[in-house]
């Protein structure tokens, strides 16, 4: 009497087919996390300056010419210095360097990474 043995796996279309989205990921995180380790450098300089800020001592000019020197040097992208945000409200003043980024992943597909948490108010650790 024969028995009938079953074989067990993937098939080759269903390793393709896993192969394939593996690999779309793959590409999508090489492509969107420089613009993350970006955005976390922008942070950082927003918080250091905000930190830093003394208002007796400096004026928003300062403030702005201080953003514009630090992207440079840390060779900011994604965000344009004239496009930070600082104003006083209140008495109080505030930085705010929210952005979107546009990250092309194929064809007509694109990722928006928002970055939305970047309002500090100076002296204070607020995010």
């Amino acid at each position: 009497m024969k028995t009938h043995s079953y074989q067990r796996g993937m098939s080759i279309p269903g390793m393709l087919t896993v192969a394939a989205m593996v690999g779309f990921f793959i590409m999508c995180a090489v492509r969107m996390v420089p613009h993350y380790f970006e955005y976390l450098s922008i942070r950082e300089i927003v918080t250091t300056i905000a930190q830093e800020y003394n208002r007796e001592e400096q004026s928003i000019p300062d403030i702005r010419r201080r953003i514009d020197t630090m992207f440079n040097t840390n060779q900011i992208y994604d965000l344009q210095p004239k496009d930070v945000e600082v104003y006083t409200k209140e008495g109080r003043t505030f930085i705010d360097a929210s952005y979107e980024a546009r990250v092309p992943i194929m064809g007509s597909i694109d990722a928006v990474m928002r970055f939305d948490d970047l309002k500090i108010e100076t002296g204070n650790q607020k995010f």
